[in-house]
């Protein structure tokens, strides 16, 4: 194994501008110098705006191949339909519009290096004649019967999960591990420690001298603040914040209350989450038991108000005074007053949260089960004393044929007016035997 001071580690950073000392970002520098004497496959991966493409150069420029070509191949940013014809040429009148013959990057770059970046984007087509060209050397250009030998060294680089890919179906089992010969991960911004301080500063000094102003300066609040932000757009977005602050602000010292201005929100790029989440394993039951608190306060809420509802109709005359006397346990805890139960905040801090992030469709289940709750309540109070429920049947046939009238016979509308649901409606269509 090749030893590798820190003194040329140092070097290749200055040769090819490379800021930072963390110890991931020095491991990933000296994985690629050792490689770089080599012919052997290089896949590099680290998140978007990492810096991936200096070290597919660092690995080219320390090679035996240095004096060939180069040249850098976004893999999805090429149509699907054309980067067969890109990478490996084609013939003339092979396609629509080929009207001359033409030359593919691993044809023009033989002796040379080739960076794919964003392998993970390229079609499976292509990742089939691409394994041919790893295993031996081989290729054919579009349109042609004619194999062609090429001498070409590959290194590739991606930000997703080339394994999961493979698990999906989306990329090809035996190109990966022909890839992935030499692994090297470039570890993202927020893995870089106080190299996030030196970089801002080498952005802001690179405005300064480009615009001739006096580079911006960060307060030890500041610092701190910028430290721990995440970061996921990167040295790309480091640069863009030293940038705009650079020419937004007209005091040279930035505190931090003024950074923060700048400082996007930490949660827009991931998903949308529960406080629940925090609390490991019992994160799925931690929210359930949240939702539960809230349907049962709901119902039980939606019970008083019922009773005492019910109550005040037998107490004025208009149903029969004998149920009351039957069901005289149903109304003695009456003096109980709704507004006397424990809030919704009390039963569970989290709750409020917790119901803002609910999807729109279970809160429209959560309120439709509330709604047919009561629904069945109302009609087992109806239906207990079949005997004496005849006024109640008679006023609510009534109502049910009223609203039905002033809707042209649409249930969905008469429903909605009467306050209960469809499928009841339609139920005390049949049970009352109304016509339409």
């Amino acid at each position: 194994m090749m030893m590798i001071s820190d003194a040329e580690i140092l070097g290749v950073k200055q040769r090819f501008g490379i800021i930072g000392n963390s110890p991931l970002l020095n491991h990933a520098i000296q994985v690629a110098m050792q490689a770089s004497p080599t012919d052997m496959t290089v896949l590099i991966t680290g998140e978007s705006g990492s810096g991936k493409e200096s070290f597919s150069k660092i690995i080219h420029s320390l090679s035996t191949r240095k004096h060939g070509k180069f040249i850098a191949i976004n893999c999805g940013a090429i149509p699907e339909g054309t980067i067969d014809s890109e990478l490996f040429g084609h013939e003339k009148g092979s396609f629509t519009g080929a009207y001359e013959a033409r030359k593919g990057y691993f044809e023009v770059t033989d002796g040379g290096s080739i960076f794919l970046d964003e392998i993970g984007e390229m079609p499976l087509g292509t990742q089939a004649r691409l394994l041919r060209v790893l295993e031996n050397g081989e290729f054919i250009k579009v349109g042609s019967s004619k194999v062609q030998k090429t001498d070409v060294r590959v290194i590739a680089a991606t930000n997703v999960n080339l394994l999961k890919a493979v698990e999906k179906g989306k990329f090809r089992e035996d190109l990966y591990y022909r890839l992935n010969t030499v692994p090297i991960y470039v570890p993202p911004l927020r893995q870089r420690g106080d190299d996030i301080i030196l970089l801002f500063r080498k952005f802001s000094s690179d405005f300064s001298d480009r615009y001739q102003v006096k580079p911006i300066s960060l307060t030890d609040e500041a610092k701190a603040l910028l430290l721990k932000f995440p970061f996921p757009g990167n040295i790309r977005q480091l640069k863009n914040l030293a940038e705009q602050i650079s020419l937004l602000e007209s005091t040279r010292e930035v505190d931090a209350e003024t950074l923060a201005k700048y400082l996007p929100s930490t949660t827009y790029n991931l998903p949308a989450s529960l406080p629940s989440q925090s609390f490991g394993s019992d994160k799925q039951d931690f929210s359930e038991r949240e939702l539960l608190y809230k349907v049962l306060f709901d119902m039980k809420k939606d019970m008083t108000e019922l009773k005492k509802m019910v109550l005040e109709s037998f107490q004025s005359g208009g149903l029969n005074q004998a149920i009351i006397k039957k069901h005289q346990g149903l109304f003695e805890d009456m003096d109980m007053q709704v507004d006397n139960f424990p809030s919704e905040e009390s039963l569970s801090p989290n709750l409020p949260l917790v119901l803002e992030n609910l999807p729109e469709k279970e809160t429209q289940d959560i309120n439709l089960a509330k709604r047919e709750y009561k629904e069945e309540i109302i009609e087992d109070i109806a239906h207990e004393e079949d005997d004496h429920s005849l006024s109640i049947e008679k006023k609510e046939k009534e109502l049910i044929i009223r609203a039905l009238r002033k809707h042209g016979n649409k249930r969905k509308y008469a429903a909605q007016d009467l306050g209960i649901s469809e499928r009841t409606l339609y139920r005390k269509i049949k049970q009352y035997d109304i016509e339409e």
